[in-house]
């Protein structure tokens, strides 16, 4: 069915926030395929959302920080497990009531804790890796990500990855791909067989405030064991850089439901 492209702006969190954290230092690379490479990593009850006839995967390096919940908020952050590097592969779901999400492929992060716990409360698959971001003099930030084992659990080397941008001075933050990219108001979780298992979880943050960005070291293996090889071989389609936002999420429903 047709439905209108993603705004800029998010949707109130219904019944208010559950979960909130600060993203910061965010790159966004991103390249097209074809619809259908997308659609078998994609969770019952959604399809590819597409821009321009493809579809997009994105590599997606970041700092998480402040992580915290309303309840607690008097205390502060949570210490050590409330801030580390992640990085994630990405895609870009629409379900049948036209809501748009994130699907995550895998994500890397550098707390054992934070790992666990994703995976027990959301089903989302992260891995444990060791990992650091680092920002140069001339403002090019470095992101490294080793994965403890194939699966992130211990053992030898797993896939790395080494991602090395510069941000530029050009706002692209209105810009039809970069939104569509980026303005992404929640993410769809596979949470079992079926598509009445599939659930929606929404966030809420103030718009992305965007600027070009300069890819100038890739080594990645993250993408091709999410299962899209030769994509770290080619330039990307796009290339983003974003200082952060404070986010906030609310309570997962089904994904077919209004």
């Amino acid at each position: 069915m047709p439905v209108d492209g993603p705004s800029r702006v998010a949707p109130a969190l219904a019944g208010g926030a559950l979960h909130e954290q600060d993203w910061q230092s965010l790159t966004f690379v991103h390249w097209r395929v074809p619809p259908e490479l997308v659609a078998p990593h994609l969770p019952p009850g959604t399809r590819p959302d597409v821009f321009d006839g493809s579809a997009w995967v994105g590599l997606i390096p970041f700092r998480l920080a402040n992580a915290t919940t309303p309840g607690a908020r008097r205390l502060g952050p949570v210490p050590y497990i409330g801030t580390f590097p992640e990085i994630n592969v990405r895609l870009y779901s629409i379900d049948d009531t036209g809501r748009r999400g994130v699907v995550f492929v895998s994500l890397e992060s550098a707390r054992l804790a934070a790992v666990t716990a994703a995976h027990l409360l959301f089903g989302l698959p992260y891995r444990w890796a060791r990992m650091s971001i680092t920002t140069a003099a001339d403002g090019t930030i470095s992101y490294r990500s080793e994965r403890r084992g194939r699966n992130g659990f211990g053992g030898g080397p797993g896939p790395h990855s080494r991602v090395d941008a510069r941000p530029g001075h050009d706002d692209r933050s209105n810009d039809e791909l970069a939104v569509f990219l980026t303005a992404r108001w929640g993410l769809h979780v596979a949470r079992g067989d079926g598509a009445a298992r599939t659930r929606f979880i929404p966030n809420e943050h103030e718009p992305w405030q965007l600027v070009d960005a300069e890819l100038l070291f890739l080594d990645d293996e993250l993408l091709a064991a999410a299962g899209f090889p030769e994509l770290a071989d080619r330039a990307p389609d796009s290339v983003l850089f974003s200082p952060g936002v404070h986010t906030a999420f609310g309570r997962s429903a089904p994904a077919g439901a209004a």
